[in-house]
């Protein structure tokens, strides 16, 4: 299968994380984001949305956004599974997945902060504020979600990485990368210490792509 990505991109940076724990492999294809990739006329005849990432299967379908390639993973190629076995837990994982690839990463978007610098003149120290108030409120709510958890566990749910721990995961990096300071979330900060032992995260990481930019 061809998967459409960029080293940076949060959402591509999931579907790399749950090929590596489940054991697909695929052929990548980058579309490098700064240069306008993906707004090129082949890269929207494949997804019109312009937007990473992008899938095209063994079988030729084309599949776009995230969460939903990743459920289509985890239904296609079922073992190891990243969504629990129980409705409840299912929707749980699904919430805290939504918090952050709907509510948070949209507004760190690459196309939000130009039209923030380019449309409405914001300078850095502004854009800075945008990003610490919205990654900071998401993250919170994050933190604030696990803290209900009936059972504290080594993962967002369960002792096993999930659909949780892959949006969180490239979220962290975010925060990271943008300088927002989360330390003060003691449990998302331990899921995503968790996280970095395991073998599939660490080959998701940025720095390890064959894109990579310093």
């Amino acid at each position: 299968m061809d998967f459409y990505g960029y080293f940076r991109s949060s959402s591509s940076y999931r579907c790399r994380i749950a090929f590596g724990l489940k054991g697909v492999d695929y052929t990548f294809k980058p579309i490098h984001l700064k240069n306008g990739a993906q707004h090129s006329d082949a890269y929207k005849a494949l997804n019109p949305q312009g937007l990473l990432p992008a899938l095209i299967t063994d079988t030729g379908e084309r599949l776009i956004q995230s969460l939903a390639i990743l459920e289509w993973l985890d239904e296609t190629y079922p073992e190891p599974p990243i969504l629990g076995r129980d409705p409840l837990t299912r929707a749980r994982e699904r919430a805290f997945a939504q918090v952050i690839a709907c509510e948070i990463h949209p507004l760190q978007n690459l196309r939000v902060l130009k039209y923030l610098a380019d449309d409405l003149s914001l300078g850095d120290a502004e854009k800075n504020a945008w990003l610490a108030r919205w990654l900071t409120d998401g993250l919170e709510a994050c933190e604030a979600l696990l803290a209900l958890r009936e059972t504290e566990t080594t993962f967002c749910y369960g002792d096993t990485p999930g659909l949780a721990d892959i949006c969180l995961v490239p979220q962290m990096f975010s925060a990271g990368r943008f300088g927002v300071d989360v330390s003060s979330l003691t449990r998302i900060n331990a899921v995503y210490e968790a996280c970095q032992g395991v073998e599939a995260f660490d080959n998701a990481h940025p720095r390890h792509q064959p894109d990579f930019e310093a």
